[in-house]
């Protein structure tokens, strides 16, 4: 209707300014027949009637047209009175609209991706980032190529049997390192598998990742968790939990508990592209916003959940635009580009805290390793596709080359750092291996401050089974 108005109005006024243009040539027409009436004939004397007839015509029309244009002004107020209500609905104003509009299912372009470096590690021209200096660079590489040693170690240690299962992080070192550096030790940490570089980075130990990855008394969890399982209370870093997405409300609860006593400090979490199907995803998104509580999530969207690719996970442009949907700000960055990750999510801490907010970080990235050590990868994907990211747009790589084109890093400290790393995680993994098991009644503590009956009763009918048939049972597990 309000395009039907327009065009209307348009063609009022052009027919009314062409019509009043032929009435003036029509009355100037008729004024010199009035002078020359010694001329007039009968033909003359017919035209002059038609005439009049034309001009009564035509004042008629110019009469009904500005009816109309009056008509149509008003129709106009009217529709632009509707355009300018407002609705004071509960959440906020909405304004109304005569004009049916379907929101589309996607954006005419893409999100972009934040970056910093380029392959060749490299700033790009005209970015912008935090500064590091040369001590906390040169860490955070000597953390990632730890971290990638560690991962190779214990991959091969799990093939050989000695431990029984095993996550790498190939190909996600970046995203790792670089967020942990970006935070303090006061922000709460609750993972999912794949950040061990997070732990790394805050002090633990090599001896104590390998203590938990053998089940050691050493270990913090006593035994009772699959390898990778890691958590430190003394770091913050809340203990790994298999089950997906879980740990997503649980950190908007931790962000809000930290905002409620004043804290200067903020919660992460970390999930892959995955988990963002899991209905815990959706909620902690709203329940953070709604809350207003200071958590920053980051997907490592790595394209693979175990063996389902993005494309059929979801149809949207990736996690970033979800954030919007529910009212979280949101980002979207280079995974592999450890200065861009180290910038966004210090500047989402920062955000998080003062602004009483949640932030959404969709890091950009490929998960080079299998999914784990139950999985081959090349079943699914193609070997060329994994050996491109392998080579191409590796992270550490990336980042060595921004460290020595500084003039921070030479080879010789390469192999140093390297053959360092590698001797220190053998040796941790050979103390590992002596280290005596948890007794046995680890099992049934550290739950109930008085076992109950029925934990009591199990354990003394698992104790007689294991009398019955020692074989079954690994020897070095104190009874």
């Amino acid at each position: 209707m309000a395009v039907w108005f327009t065009r209307s109005g348009n063609v009022a006024r052009h027919l009314k300014r062409n019509m009043g243009f032929l009435g003036k040539l029509n009355h100037s027409f008729l004024g010199f027949h009035q002078r020359n009436s010694s001329l007039v004939s009968p033909i003359d004397e017919s035209y002059r009637n038609a005439v009049v007839v034309l001009n009564n015509a035509m004042a008629l029309f110019s009469v009904r047209c500005s009816e109309s244009t009056l008509a149509e002004a008003q129709r106009d107020s009217r529709y632009d009175e509707h355009e300018n209500q407002i609705l004071d609905f509960p959440g906020g104003q909405v304004t109304f609209t005569s004009e049916m509009r379907f929101i589309s299912e996607s954006p005419e372009k893409r999100t972009k991706c934040y970056q910093v470096l380029d392959d060749n590690g490299r700033p790009i021209l005209g970015t912008s980032f935090q500064p590091l200096s040369k001590e906390f660079a040169v860490r955070m590489y000597s953390n990632m190529v730890t971290l990638q040693t560690m991962d190779t170690i214990f991959y091969e240690a799990q093939r050989q049997g000695r431990i029984s299962f095993y996550v790498t992080s190939n190909g996600e070192e970046a995203i790792n390192i670089a967020s942990a550096a970006a935070l303090t030790f006061d922000d709460v940490v609750l993972p999912q598998y794949r950040e061990p570089g997070v732990l790394l980075w805050r002090g633990f130990t090599l001896q104590e990742f390998a203590n938990q990855c053998f089940g050691n008394k050493g270990d913090n969890g006593k035994g009772r968790q699959m390898p990778i399982h890691y958590g430190s209370k003394k770091l913050n870093y809340f203990t790994v939990s298999s089950t997906i997405a879980t740990q997503l409300p649980q950190a908007v609860g931790a962000a809000y508990s930290l905002k409620m006593d004043s804290k200067d400090a903020c919660v992460i979490t970390y999930f892959g592209d995955g988990g963002t199907s899991e209905g815990d995803f959706h909620a902690a998104l709203n329940f953070a916003a709604v809350m207003g509580a200071p958590v920053i999530f980051i997907c490592r969207n790595n394209g693979w959940a175990i063996s389902t690719p993005t494309s059929e996970q979801f149809r949207s442009d990736g996690i970033v635009v979800r954030g919007q949907a529910y009212g979280v700000r949101s980002i979207r960055v280079d995974g592999n580009d450890a200065l861009a990750v180290y910038t966004a999510v210090q500047t989402a801490r920062e955000m998080a805290i003062s602004e009483h907010r949640p932030i959404l970080i969709e890091a950009l990235t490929y998960r080079v390793g299998h999914h784990s050590t139950s999985d081959d990868s090349t079943k699914y994907r193609p070997v060329d596709e994994i050996e491109h990211w392998r080579m191409a747009r590796d992270p550490v790589t990336r980042f060595r080359k921004w460290v020595e084109w500084n003039g921070w890093w030479s080879d010789e400290d390469e192999s140093e750092l390297r053959s360092s790393a590698r001797k220190q995680i053998l040796h941790a993994i050979q103390v590992a291996e002596k280290v005596e098991k948890p007794p046995l009644s680890d099992l049934f503590t550290d739950v109930y401050d008085h076992l109950p009956s029925n934990l009591l009763e199990q354990e003394r009918l698992l104790r007689e089974t294991i009398k019955r048939h020692p074989q079954d049972y690994p020897p070095e597990v104190p009874m």
